[in-house]
């Protein structure tokens, strides 16, 4: 499975790619720190990104999950990743998305690009129904990305998820395929 975009090849990491996924997230430890469960050093080794990028294969093969990285076009450096996750068939055809992009692509508009080329995947490739994301209620960026690209707001889910240590409110959000028709 391979995406492009105007500015980035996006793909599921293989092992050629350990190196790209070790740098990106040790260069965004802090810059994604308040936006994630909390890490122990393990996380950051060479070891778990091969053992991440092997399991990243598996969901993918199995159609559970879609861990998508957006390379640059050389395929040299992570921009930026977009997930789609807890892959449910059957009557809800729907899975859950999370991103995050690189500190010093901040602001580039590459996440909009990297979630758009996603959304269209899974929406026309795999004909999933719903995607849901949510967001802490101050970040206002994803608050913004999400809006964007078409996610509605569905409700506010108290101490939903434990985020950098502290059980963190989110938003709840979803966006329906725009091209789903009932069978």
């Amino acid at each position: 499975m391979k995406l492009k975009t105007k500015r980035t090849l996006i793909d599921v990491p293989n092992s050629d790619d350990t190196q790209a996924l070790l740098t990106f997230i040790n260069e965004n430890k802090a810059h994604l720190a308040p936006w994630e469960p909390t890490r122990d050093k393990h996380y950051f080794t060479k070891e778990n990104v091969q053992n991440l990028i092997k399991d990243y294969q598996v969901q993918f093969h199995n159609q559970t999950s879609y861990y998508l990285a957006a390379f640059d076009l050389e395929r040299q450096e992570i921009l930026a990743m977009c997930n789609f996750t807890n892959v449910i068939r059957g009557p809800f055809q729907a899975c859950y998305l999370g991103y995050c992009v690189a500190e010093k692509y901040q602001g580039q508009g590459i996440m909009f690009e990297v979630v758009e080329a996603g959304l269209n995947y899974v929406f026309n490739e795999l004909k999933l129904h719903r995607v849901m994301a949510n967001y802490i209620p101050h970040n206002t960026k994803s608050a913004r990305l999400l809006t964007r690209l078409g996610f509605e707001k569905e409700g506010l889910a108290k101490r939903y998820l434990k985020i950098n240590g502290t059980w963190q409110d989110h938003v709840l959000t979803a966006k329906i395929n725009p091209h789903f028709i009932d069978d």
